[in-house]
């Protein structure tokens, strides 16, 4: 039986959202801080006490929605599964904390927020590498090279994951 380490941080992003394509498909990456804090009696307010930060990593359409709704600063909630991602470097073995989040959303103790429901993109197997692409309407191979961009978990090439009208596209978060 697995035991996952499941951990709920709130915080802000300090650093912005970044999307990146790998074999696995797509995973957007964060870093969020979180300061905790103490109430001191004798001067009768809160203090802040130390500092923890984390990476965040956001696998498929969280990812997607990440990147199109927090930016650096905005106060975020933070749920996911805590693990430790470790790498060999010329210095020695390497470390730090990530989360593999299964749902980020904006701290609404600061600020609102208007969730606009995102239609679910079908999943689509990127090819093999170098395998030529097809023709869209018979499926036979076209003969021209693999083109390597827009492989992937994008659909049509460079367009966007979601379709979207720019003219009602509201502003990110807490902006």
């Amino acid at each position: 039986m697995s035991k996952e380490t499941v951990i709920t941080v709130t915080g802000n992003v300090v650093r912005p959202p970044v999307r990146n394509r790998t074999a696995s498909g797509s995973v957007t990456k964060f870093r969020v801080g979180s300061t905790s804090q103490r109430f001191d009696k004798d001067a009768g307010r809160w203090v802040d006490k130390k500092n923890l930060y984390l990476d965040v990593e956001c696998w498929g359409d969280l990812g997607g929605n990440v990147v199109q709704s927090i930016s650096k600063g905005d106060p975020v909630v933070v749920h996911g599964e805590l693990y430790t991602d470790e790498w060999e470097t010329e210095e020695g073995r390497r470390n730090k904390t990530v989360i593999r989040a299964s749902s980020v959303a904006p701290d609404l103790t600061w600020g609102v927020a208007e969730l606009r429901r995102m239609p679910r993109t079908p999943a689509v197997a990127a090819p093999e590498p170098g395998a030529e692409p097809a023709d869209e309407q018979t499926g036979e191979p076209t003969g021209e090279p693999a083109d390597e961009v827009g492989v992937g978990d994008y659909i049509e090439g460079a367009a966007s994951l979601y379709e979207l009208d720019s003219a009602t596209v509201p502003e990110p978060a807490l902006h």
